[in-house]
């Protein structure tokens, strides 16, 4: 297993939207060399500027790197970087490693091992938790499956991008294991949204109420940190809205395989389905708020 370390260690990185480009950045600034690699190439500009290379693609990042991280959109995406013609697999060499920190399906996370396998290449899957606040700040909490051995080698890395780095087990116990923490923030996005209309049409200051609550028995980090943005009218993305509909469909597939019947996650499903018909689909997930309030024929923005 390789010695990961500053200074030695290539490092690629394919995405750098919201989340990807503060993580990436934290690498690049404890002193590891980077390649990256995005669809929109104005969007790893800044990388750039700190030093990155760029690669045309998922397989010249791989050429060029000893450990490939990748956060993406959707496992569509997932599969076209990693198993791709021109994706970072087919551009590894023996002993490198795969991360994908996407948030995807846990039976794409075996396949994808089980390939890289083949060409002795280790496969990690590891989704995060923080939203963009967390990406900035190197707060996140990340969530890794796959090899005990390739997974604390990788500890240099972790510890830059997060504050909670957690080994669950095999191939695709990361991705499990963001389900079930999606599966819990579905539930309170709702809460907390029905919570704050109820308080708005009742006539209360809701900074105050926020200052009443947060610290009790109802707190949640969704509450404290998107609960002010909510009051604030500020929607702007975290998280995207689309990418969390992505998720509670994983979760409930995966839920229907195991069968498990899980009513509260279909319901925030259902009601996100509607945030997105709304046109919010690019904004953050605490836009709930809009098609709750327009549910109850309050218009939150102009309140």
């Amino acid at each position: 297993m390789m010695h990961i370390e500053p200074g030695k260690t290539r490092i690629g990185w394919i995405g750098t939207g919201v989340m990807g480009a503060s993580m990436c950045g934290h690498l690049l600034a404890r002193g590891f060399a980077a390649t990256v690699c995005n669809r929109t190439r104005s969007k790893a500009e800044p990388l750039l500027a700190q030093g990155a290379a760029w690669a045309d693609t998922p397989h010249d990042v791989a050429e060029r790197s000893d450990v490939v991280f990748s956060i993406v959109g959707f496992p569509r995406d997932v599969r076209d970087v990693m198993l791709g013609t021109e994706g970072a697999l087919a551009g590894c060499k023996p002993g490198n490693i795969l991360v994908d920190m996407t948030t995807s399906e846990p039976s794409l996370a075996v396949e994808i091992a089980a390939a890289a396998r083949e060409k002795e290449v280790f496969s990690i899957d590891a989704p995060v938790s923080g939203g963009d606040v967390g990406a900035r700040e190197a707060r996140l909490s990340i969530m890794i499956g796959g090899d005990a051995p390739a997974v604390a080698a990788l500890r240099p890395c972790w510890e830059v991008m997060g504050k909670t780095f957690i080994h669950q087990g095999g191939p695709g116990a990361g991705q499990h294991t963001k389900l079930v923490n999606q599966t819990l923030i579905a539930g309170n996005m709702v809460g907390v949204s029905e919570a704050l209309l109820y308080g708005y049409r009742a006539g209360l200051d809701l900074n105050r109420v926020l200052e009443s609550v947060a610290s009790g028995a109802a707190g949640s980090w969704s509450l404290s940190n998107l609960g002010p943005r909510i009051i604030q009218n500020n929607f702007d993305p975290g998280f995207f809205v689309e990418h969390f509909i992505k998720d509670m469909g994983i979760a409930l597939d995966e839920a229907r395989r195991m069968g498990l019947a899980l009513p509260g996650l279909a319901l925030a499903h259902q009601l996100y389905l509607a945030v997105q018909a709304q046109g919010h689909g690019r904004q953050g997930t605490h836009a709930l708020q809009l098609a709750l309030a327009s549910l109850a024929g309050v218009d939150w923005l102009e309140r």
